[in-house]
């Protein structure tokens, strides 16, 4: 696919509420508020459900990982994990068999949790997808992921 190259360099609309930076963190505001919702109803909060959805794929992960696949700084992501732990949805060893990792895993009721709330979650995602033609989630997808990746160090 060839793609035409802007004669201009991009200049953002005279209003703020307009730029696609502000369009992208209020598009992120609404869905964060929807799954909180959503995720309150099952005694969840967003970065323990994240936390929850990684270690269903991802087994093991570090807090180090989990932190930053969730957003979070490593404090907050031990403070999710502790949380998660206390209210028995995930186990981690109590000390670590090398270095100071401690891999996380999900309990039986973790995964019970997640697979309450993962119909919940997926529907807030739905109606957000919704609203744009389905000809063109792929496209906004490969946009977004792009948007990020112009942006990391």
């Amino acid at each position: 696919m060839n793609e035409s190259v802007p004669t201009e360099p991009f200049r953002p609309a005279d209003d703020v509420t307009h730029h696609v930076g502000y369009l992208l963190k209020r598009a992120q505001a609404a869905l964060r508020s929807a799954m909180d919702k959503v995720l309150r109803e099952h005694g969840l909060t967003v970065p323990q459900y994240a936390t929850l959805e990684l270690l269903a794929q991802h087994p093991g992960m570090s807090n180090a990982d989990l932190a930053r696949a969730t957003f979070v700084t490593r404090q907050s992501g031990n403070v999710v994990l502790r949380g998660l732990q206390e209210t028995g949805l995930i186990t981690r060893p109590a000390t670590a068999d090398h270095g100071r990792a401690r891999p996380a895993r999900l309990t039986d009721e973790g995964q019970a949790r997640l697979a309450a709330v993962q119909t919940a979650v997926y529907a807030v995602e739905q109606r957000m997808v919704d609203a744009i033609p389905s000809r063109r989630v792929a496209a906004l997808v490969a946009d977004l992921e792009r948007m990020s990746e112009a942006l990391e160090d």
